[in-house]
């Protein structure tokens, strides 16, 4: 029996989701007996035009040239994963789409930008594509992407946890940070992954991870108001790694409008 076919691919992202890949080390030689790797850069396997059973797709959409290719990958694949904030809400990239000067930015930065072929704004790839699964975070955890092959080569439907923060917090007995330091955290609107790690070290969640299951992003944002937060700083916490994220980018987009004109204003105090 033909083993599964596997590829990964990157689009527009730092490549430390596929990272997350070689950093499954001895498991990672383990499922390559499973599977066959097809495409997969970072790894030195090439054949970007491969069929295969299964497409992890790292990075956003921020070119024409990517539009053309995340169609061929969708068309190549049985079965569609995105890996990372980038892949699933834009990433850091998107946060060009909070300015209305795309243009003026990139005649100021390239000394030919004529060269430069952007699109508009930085899009996730679910905004072209059909997408079967999305893992979360920045990076990914090597954990998920295994647990997601595993259960498809068991032929079941990969588990989408979309439990809060708080409650891996809960789980490991780790003391709130919000509560007890008064510390403006995201965990009560981010989904888990991360094994709860900024707080298990005594710091605030940023909300790497995107958004949990109903996560109430606005009320988070008026309680952090209430922690003496000014707008800007309010509007950071939203619209930064995930700021793509409908959940995060209508709740940070009140404060944004409000205070924060500038989303680089304000760098100097924090």
């Amino acid at each position: 029996m033909a083993k599964p076919r596997i590829a990964v691919h990157k689009f527009s992202s730092c490549d430390g989701c596929q990272l997350a890949f070689l950093n499954l080390g001895e498991a990672l030689l383990q499922l390559n007996e499973q599977v066959e790797i097809l495409h997969f850069l970072e790894a030195g396997m090439s054949d970007v035009s491969a069929d295969v059973d299964i497409a992890f797709v790292e990075g956003s959409l921020s070119t024409p040239d990517e539009l053309e290719r995340i169609r061929q990958v969708r068309a190549n694949s049985q079965y569609l994963i995105t890996i990372g904030a980038c892949a699933t809400s834009g990433g850091l990239q998107a946060l060009r789409n909070l300015d209305g000067h795309h243009d003026e930015w990139r005649d100021a930065i390239y000394a030919q930008p004529e060269f430069i072929h952007t699109l508009k704004n930085v899009v996730p790839i679910a905004s072209e594509v059909k997408v079967d699964l999305e893992l979360w975070g920045c990076p990914v955890n090597s954990v998920q992407i295994l647990a997601a092959v595993r259960a498809l080569l068991f032929g079941v439907a990969p588990v989408d946890d979309r439990d809060r923060v708080c409650l891996e917090c809960k789980r490991q007995q780790t003391v709130c940070v919000m509560v007890t330091q008064g510390t403006p955290c995201m965990g009560p609107v981010t989904r888990t992954g991360c094994g709860a790690l900024c707080p298990r070290f005594g710091r605030d969640c940023y909300g790497c991870y995107g958004p949990s299951e109903t996560a109430q992003s606005e009320t988070l944002a008026r309680r952090f108001a209430g922690l003496s937060l000014v707008p800007d700083a309010i509007a950071r916490r939203f619209l930064l790694i995930n700021s793509q994220a409908p959940a995060f980018l209508q709740a940070g987009g009140v404060f944004y409008r409000s205070g924060a004109e500038d989303p680089r204003a304000g760098d100097q105090d924090d």
